[in-house]
């Protein structure tokens, strides 16, 4: 495939980091040699791209990095970078460096950082990469399918005991302001209710009615699963002891689920948007966000990305309330 000359290619990551981001770096970097490009790695996102702290990488540089969670690049937020006198600083030094091209990795922000320097001169492509899985304009995001598989093996243990003592179990796990973590963890582990910041619930008639239903019929255990966005998770907890009578306990799952080993679609979907990105920059491609549409890898330009909305799947939600009796 006759590809268009570029010389070298800058990737990072920024913001939250994602589990399956070190296979998307890999799949950049290998490609970018594959065409003759030299792969230039740019650490701790766009702070390092403001600073010039970056290097340049080969095929080894990238060995072995597809099992582990994290970013080998770091990963920093910057304030700096949201500042007109922030971008131009990274133009500069993309200018400098004689970086003809740059991959960015992350969510919303990490888009509209690459947009800043679309507009500026600078090719930008950008790869979903967040845990939330709330990119509206991609159908999945880097690190949601083992974010969501980390939260599932704790709740499963989590049961196990809970069980033992007949409590409730009030999980809260991630997703920043959106649900979409919740309601598939939810419907994993069968959850009794799943509360998340997109649909509004009564306490008495989602929850309480529905443990006191369950108790009729002879269930031990139930298991309420909150997405952290709705900040609700003590309160819930505590009204389920004053209207129930039962037990009940909080747990936050937490960091651990942005960490550990990327399962095996995070590393294949990583690699193949990685693959992919680097091809619509050598095809002359620019201030584009790859996305994951229909079960095929495409792009759309970032500024329609960013305007789109994503909301929760509704029959997802329905069939979680139907069968979590």
């Amino acid at each position: 495939m006759e590809k268009k000359r570029m010389r070298r290619i800058g990737v990072l990551t920024s913001g939250g980091d994602a589990p399956g981001m070190n296979a998307a770096v890999r799949a950049v970097v290998r490609t970018c040699i594959q065409y003759g490009v030299t792969p230039i790695g740019i650490y701790r996102g766009y702070n390092g791209l403001i600073n010039g702290d970056m290097e340049e990488l080969n095929a080894r540089s990238v060995n072995g990095i597809t099992s582990k969670g994290g970013t080998m690049l770091y990963t920093a937020r910057s304030p700096e970078f949201a500042t007109p006198e922030g971008v131009k600083r990274a133009v500069d030094t993309c200018r400098y460096k004689g970086i003809d091209g740059i991959i960015a990795i992350g969510g919303d922000g990490t888009f509209r950082g690459a947009r800043d320097l679309a507009e500026n001169g600078i090719n930008t492509v950008g790869i979903p990469g967040t845990i939330d899985n709330d990119i509206a304009c991609s159908h999945y995001s880097i690190g949601f399918d083992t974010a969501a598989n980390t939260a599932i093996e704790a709740i499963d243990k989590l049961a196990d005991t809970m069980q033992s003592h007949e409590r409730c179990s009030v999980v809260e796990v991630m997703g920043r302001g959106a649900g979409h973590l919740a309601l598939y963890v939810g419907l994993a582990v069968g959850a009794t209710a799943i509360i998340t910041p997109e649909k509004p619930f009564d306490f008495e008639t989602d929850v309480a009615e529905k443990i006191r239903e369950g108790k009729y019929h002879g269930k031990h255990h139930h298991l309420i699963i909150v997405a952290e966005g709705t900040g609700k998770t003590e309160e819930i907890a505590r009204n389920i002891r004053e209207s129930t009578g039962m037990e009940s306990r909080v747990t936050i799952i937490g960091h651990v689920q942005r960490g550990g080993s990327p399962s095996a679609r995070d590393r294949c979907m990583a690699s193949r948007m990685g693959h992919y990105a680097v091809c619509r920059l050598l095809d002359g491609e620019s201030n584009i966000v790859v996305v994951y549409r229909d079960s095929h890898i495409c792009h759309l330009p970032i500024t329609e990305g960013l305007s789109m909305k994503k909301s929760l799947d509704d029959y997802m939600y329905q069939v979680a309330r139907e069968i979590g009796i």
